[in-house]
């Protein structure tokens, strides 16, 4: 299993020594030090998994969650947040994350909820992809349809 995952927290030092515990543990990791530089990251990359700071300076983790989900609604987000912030992880759940953390995170805590996103990401995936088999499979014809035509 490769997921890809992207850390978008502010604070440099806890980002680094997070995305090397993860890439130890075999996830391809990549890192942003802002929301503003996450959505332009997430528009050209296909990541499964955002782990996203709630309390960023510049946009914050709320306001990232929005444009990244309007990018990849099936981008799966865990929000990362101190207990100042509990009630904006809880917004970002009702905008779409699949989960929170508080901070600091036990590592092992942080995979099961990467693993469970991941697999929930997968499976979307798989259920729009047998839809469009379906789709294929019960009018061959509607492979050659041209959006244009509505008829």
């Amino acid at each position: 299993m490769n997921v890809r995952i992207l850390i978008v927290d502010d604070e440099e030092e806890f980002t680094t020594q997070l995305a090397e515990r993860l890439s130890l543990r075999g996830y391809y990791v990549s890192t942003c030090f802002s929301g503003e530089e996450a959505v332009e990251t997430v528009k050209g990359y296909n990541y499964d998994v955002v782990i996203l700071d709630v309390l960023m300076s510049g946009i914050d983790g709320v306001e990232a969650l929005k444009q990244l989900k309007e990018i990849n609604p099936l981008l799966e987000i865990i929000m990362l947040t101190g207990n100042a912030t509990v009630e904006s992880a809880i917004e970002g759940m009702k905008l779409g994350a699949f989960d929170y953390l508080m901070k600091p995170t036990k590592t092992d805590e942080l995979i099961g909820k990467v693993n469970k996103a991941y697999a929930r990401k997968a499976e979307q995936e798989e259920r729009i992809r047998q839809a469009k088999v379906n789709e294929i499979i019960s009018s061959p014809r509607s492979v050659f349809k041209d959006d244009k035509d509505d008829n």
